[in-house]
């Protein structure tokens, strides 16, 4: 007798801030903003009226400033306890941190930081474009750390567009930011990284099916979690069930599972993991175990700020040159 298949209850995405994840991740962000053109400070040539500069999440005209005054995106912050995978589809990040560290990345480009014991860094959207416009999309992922993890030293990784693996099977288009698909392997996470760990089964994959098109999502370990998010296009179907756009579906099942899209092009982002399964003690940007790791987490940032910070204000960007690059805290210096 076949086996029964399973029934899945799709729920629908926030319109604003962060989706619901599983462990082992802590949320993920999708930021889609149609930047105008750029003025000489790379902010954009527009009206800044009406907004709330410095808590600007309003999307109004298409877009928002974030934390950002001048230029958009988010000045200085501290991290501890957790990752951030940054993944860009469009548009440029610049990123300039407490130990030195400076990097420019975008079109592809994927940055892994693990905060680990605690650092401070910028995020910011440059607005290099002055005679068009400057459309800026990305993944922001937060990825936790086990406790044996979350007091390791900081790092951040570089996978270059070129360096992340694209595979098409027919009409289905997949981008592996992390974990193995029919032999294509991405590149290495940072050190101590939860993905890096033998059986956290992490992946993370952007997949993009044409109109007719038919893939199937292979089978993982039993207790893996994988959420499956529908980012934009037509309704998809997940083994005969309508999922909408900007749903999800959060599953345990270990088996195989057909995709297809039979409406129209479906656009669908994966994250996947065998939960950590350690309780999880969080406010802001600090991810501890327990709630005297989060206090000491808040007096260590007040009495060492995670390393000062080197640079003029708490929101560079690295001026007007278009070229990518990430200069590293021990001075390694690298680009596409």
């Amino acid at each position: 007798m076949a086996s029964r298949l399973p029934e899945f209850q799709f729920r629908a995405l926030p319109q604003q801030g962060p989706w619901p994840t599983a462990d082992p991740f802590l949320f993920c962000v999708h930021h889609l903003d149609r930047y105008p053109q750029g003025n000489e400070q790379l902010g954009p040539r527009a009206s800044l009226q009406g907004r709330d500069l410095g808590m600007d999440f309003s999307n109004k005209d298409g877009w928002s400033m974030y934390h950002g005054e001048v230029v958009p995106g988010f000045p200085r912050h501290p991290h501890r306890g957790f990752e951030t995978i940054t993944v860009v589809r469009q548009g440029l990040v610049d990123h300039a941190d407490s130990l030195g560290a400076a990097a420019r990345y975008g079109a592809g480009d994927v940055q892994w930081m693990t905060a680990g014991d605690g650092i401070n860094h910028a995020e910011m959207f440059p607005l290099l474009r002055n005679d068009e416009a400057n459309p800026t999309e990305l993944f922001q992922i937060w990825l936790n750390l086990p406790a044996s993890k979350k007091r390791v030293a900081p790092h951040f990784t570089m996978f270059w567009a070129s360096s992340v693996p694209e595979l098409s099977e027919g009409g289905a288009h997949l981008r592996l930011i992390a974990g193995e698909h029919r032999g294509a392997q991405p590149p290495s996470p940072p050190p101590d990284s939860y993905a890096s760990m033998s059986g956290s089964e992490v992946a993370i994959w952007s997949l993009v099916l044409e109109q007719g098109t038919e893939f199937t999502l292979p089978p993982v370990s039993s207790g893996v979690t994988r959420c499956l998010y529908h980012v934009g296009g037509a309704p998809s179907r997940l083994c005969g069930q309508t999922l909408p756009v900007r749903h999800f579906v959060e599953m345990s099942d270990g088996r195989s599972l057909q995709l297809s899209a039979a409406e129209g092009r479906c656009d669908l982002l994966l994250l996947q993991g065998k939960p950590i399964g350690e309780p999880v003690a969080w406010h802001g940007p600090f991810v501890m175990n327990t709630h005297a790791e989060l206090v000491q987490a808040f007096a260590d940032y007040q009495h060492t700020g995670f390393g000062g910070w080197p640079w003029p204000g708490a929101a560079p960007h690295h001026g007007p040159d278009s070229a990518r690059f990430a200069r590293h805290a021990d001075g390694r210096e690298e680009s596409p």
